[in-house]
């Protein structure tokens, strides 16, 4: 199954162009799913079918997908259901400590969604339709583009942090557990805590597969300018940190080239100009640019949506992605080896690099990771780095108490 993940920034119609990939797609006789992030009308009125607004009782990440048309189905993430669904969770396998503790449970009119849970519930949605043989393909409209880059760095990093905090070590003596609550009649917090923690662990694992997938991309939008330009560059170079795949950029809303109106003129000589310099760094990457036009009004349904739908097509096959991760051995040359990490479209101011024994923090921008360095760099102490043509170059240099000696 294939998923295509569908942002840009603010404002951009990323409803309208991950509806109209979902309808090209559904035109060649796949089983599509739109799954929108939007809870107010734009998907409604894009697709001209109402979309239920709540999801079901049993918790699932998504309202009940309706048919929009043949072959496309589209549906909701239900945040506040699922939110519910995890407190209620939380709850029933708690209660014995809760009744220890004399506390009062939450009614479920009360579980109302705390701020946050909506990259979680999105998430949830996501491994939830890959794990079903309902559909062909999942198309994501996602949220804008930096929350987009956050959101699918979460689930490692939450995965470090449960690591860390809980190491697996810790849990060995964890079979003396379920003694110990017998004996004392109640169930141990520490045995709640690990058998929370390790369902959590097996629930982003299950989602970092679907991120990490050779069948899943990203799918940029902008409305051309230098405001849309230089957000898609930050966000590019935070995509490539987190090692996401991008399959096209799709310039939407493109005035006509010679428009009659003196106003309109000056705007669509700005998009131009945006637009040669988006196409120049991304087909240089490789990357395909689709162009979709201004139809000089909002968006009408299907009727609407056909007429982009065979401008926003995916391509056949999805490219093999290379390891963007490669170390490069300079010993015999320059003593050193170095590890290329490409961040195309980072620059040198927003760019941070820190050694933290094992690992290595790379920020560029907003974003950041926490990389584990390969077995050979781990004896080697960091010498420099240095960017390059959308590449961030960092030189290791053996060190002599920890590499290994030739004879």
């Amino acid at each position: 199954m294939r998923t295509v993940l569908v942002t840009g920034p603010g404002g951009a119609g990323r409803t309208t162009v991950a509806a109209a990939t979902a309808l090209a797609a559904a035109r060649t006789g796949r089983r599509v799913l739109l799954l929108t992030c939007d809870r107010g009308r734009a998907p409604d009125a894009v697709l001209g079918t109402a979309l239920p607004a709540r999801g079901t009782d049993d918790g699932a990440p998504w309202t009940p997908p309706v048919e929009a048309a043949p072959g496309l189905w589209a549906a909701r993430v239900a945040t506040g259901e699922h939110f519910g669904a995890l407190a209620r969770d939380l709850q029933e396998r708690g209660s014995s400590l809760l009744d220890l503790l004399g506390a009062t449970p939450l009614d479920p009119e009360e579980l109302t969604e705390l701020p946050g849970a909506e990259p979680l519930a999105i998430l949830a949605a996501l491994r939830a339709a890959r794990t079903g043989a309902r559909w062909d393909l999942l198309v994501v409209d996602m949220p804008p583009v930096h929350e987009s880059v956050r959101l699918l760095a979460l689930p490692e990093q939450l995965s470090r942090y449960l690591r860390r905090l809980l190491p697996p070590e810790r849990q060995a003596a964890r079979a003396l557990r379920p003694m110990l609550a017998q004996l004392a009649r109640v169930p141990m917090p520490a045995q709640l805590l690990y058998e929370t923690v390790e369902r959590w662990q097996e629930e982003l694992a299950g989602v970092q597969d679907v991120l990490e997938s050779a069948g899943t991309t990203v799918r940029l939008v902008a409305e051309p300018g230098p405001v849309a330009t230089e957000a898609l560059r930050t966000a590019r170079a935070g995509l490539a940190l987190h090692g996401c795949r991008i399959d096209a950029l799709v310039a939407n809303r493109l005035l006509p080239a010679a428009p009659a109106d003196p106003w309109l003129a000056g705007l669509a000589d700005e998009q131009r100009t945006a637009h040669k310099a988006l196409c120049e760094e991304f087909l240089a990457d490789g990357i395909t640019v689709r162009d979709l036009p201004h139809l000089g009004r909002s968006l009408r349904g299907l009727t609407d949506l056909e007429s982009l739908a065979d401008r926003a097509t995916l391509p056949e096959e999805v490219r093999e992605a290379a390891d963007p991760w490669t170390v490069e051995d300079r010993l015999a040359t320059d003593g050193m080896l170095v590890w290329r990490l490409p961040l195309p479209g980072a620059d040198r101011e927003g760019l941070g690099l820190v050694r933290r024994g094992d690992e290595l923090i790379v920020a560029t921008g907003p974003f950041r990771r926490v990389l584990p360095l390969p077995s050979a760099l781990r004896r080697c102490t960091v010498s420099g780095a240095g960017l390059r043509d959308g590449a961030l170059s960092v030189r290791f240099r053996p060190d002599p108490g920890l590499w290994p000696r030739t004879s």
